[in-house]
């Protein structure tokens, strides 16, 4: 999965004839599961139709202050509203990260001094995120002292250049200044990413779904944990940058996100195994399984008939894959779950310290709308040093981004 999944992307287009090279560009950041919203200058407009890039984008396109009816494009159709306020300062906001591609010489000037006299520019300055921008220009241009003043300014804006490739330019010169192919400039920005997420270089180890003990050949002791919990938590790890191992227990989920490593495993035995297999090579180790206390102490060979009224399995502990972690734990950050139906904190306080946990995320059964089988938890952390937060009904999706924010502000504070 791209690091540029689910991203926010404001692209402006300037008015150079390297903007034919946008609709490739916006077709690959939809591919790679962004979202696009283009602004065009007027002179672009000489290039690349705002119909085409409305149309890739499924957005509309602006490029003045205000709706013009030939000028504002959706999905093909032409708007028939006008006189309203195309507002640049909430699509600044709305971004993850602003595009400007290709960027001219004309409006890396106008960048660089303020110059705000169309709705790019406005936007830019508006704009809180990240700014990329990919000159195109012919040589002489490009290595002229005004135009490497505006670089330099740009840069110490904390913008970022995506370098200018060598090639044939529009003039039939060739030389550095052509604008850096749609698949670079991906390339280059999930790189650029990726390098700052918080969790990269980081290994996590996340258990997830229930497990089963087997009675006979066909029936067994499990529970109804659903593996969503632990699942979440693994996409989240790999959005901040993380690599996972994912060791579940029998769920109908799957994942194909390549960060993320995933083991099948079936019985308490073949978890506790997996999970000591890996452990010495993480930095984390989330525990989110929902592991069978107990195991039948005899299987038996073949399906058990119902001849009799009254059967009896007896019943052993299964390894505390928890506690066995905490024991022989060294540096890695270490979170476990607990699911309780009473005295819920104290008995969460407990666990913290018979298992060497540095937090542990606590559900109740009580609280509606949590436990199996759910796409919502509520959940309280509580730290190593007694620290409670209780928080509100979330999405499971969200707690895992809460559970990652736990790990990066452990690693903030350690740094």
């Amino acid at each position: 999965m791209s690091v540029l999944s689910g991203k926010k992307i404001l692209l402006g287009v300037s008015g150079g004839i390297a903007a034919y090279k946008t609709a490739t560009l916006v077709r690959l950041f939809i591919k790679a599961g962004a979202h696009v919203q283009v602004i065009m200058t007027p002179a672009s407009k000489d290039f690349v139709t705002p119909l085409t890039l409305s149309t890739l984008s499924k957005n509309p396109v602006y490029s003045t202050f205000y709706n013009e009816e030939d000028d504002l494009c959706q999905n093909g159709e032409q708007s028939k509203q006008s006189g309203l306020w195309n507002n640049h300062v909430e699509l600044g906001l709305w971004a993850d990260f602003m595009l400007i591609a290709p960027a001219t010489a004309n409006t890396l000037s106008k960048m660089a001094n303020g110059n705000c006299d169309n709705l790019l520019i406005a936007t830019y300055l508006s704009a809180k995120c990240p700014v990329y921008f990919a000159p195109a220009m012919d040589l002489d241009m490009y290595k002229h002292p005004s135009t490497v003043s505006s670089f330099n300014a740009l840069k110490q804006f904390g913008n970022i250049i995506i370098p200018a490739e060598s090639g044939e330019l529009a003039s039939g010169l060739s030389g550095e200044g052509r604008m850096a192919e749609p698949e670079n400039i991906i390339s280059f920005i999930e790189r650029d990413i990726s390098n700052k997420l918080p969790l990269r270089g980081k290994k996590l180890l996340v258990t997830a779904g229930p497990t089963y003990e087997a009675i006979d050949p066909v029936r067994f002791i499990g529970n109804h944990s659903s593996g969503k919990m632990g699942f979440d938590i693994a996409e989240s790890a790999t959005k901040y940058g993380a690599e996972v191992i994912l060791i579940s227990g029998p769920t109908h989920l799957q994942s194909t996100n390549s960060a993320i490593q995933l083991i099948r495993v079936t019985t308490a035995k073949e978890m506790y195994d997996a999970c000591h297999q890996f452990f010495n090579s993480v930095d984390v180790a989330i525990c989110a399984a929902a592991v069978a206390d107990y195991r039948p102490k005899f299987t038996f060979n073949q399906k058990i008939k119902k001849d009799e009224a009254v059967i009896t399995v007896e019943l052993e502990k299964t390894q505390d894959i928890l506690a066995s972690l905490g024991k022989i734990k060294e540096n890695q950050f270490l979170i476990g779950f607990a699911l309780e139906t009473e005295n819920e904190i104290e008995n969460a306080q407990l666990k913290i310290q018979k298992k060497n946990l540095d937090l542990i995320v606590l559900n109740s059964l009580q609280d509606k709308g949590a436990g199996f089988a759910a796409a919502t938890n509520k959940v309280t952390f509580i730290t190593k040093d007694f620290l409670v937060e209780k928080m509100p009904l979330k999405l499971k999706l969200e707690v895992a981004d809460d559970i990652m924010n736990k790990v990066i502000l452990h690693y903030e504070k350690n740094s």
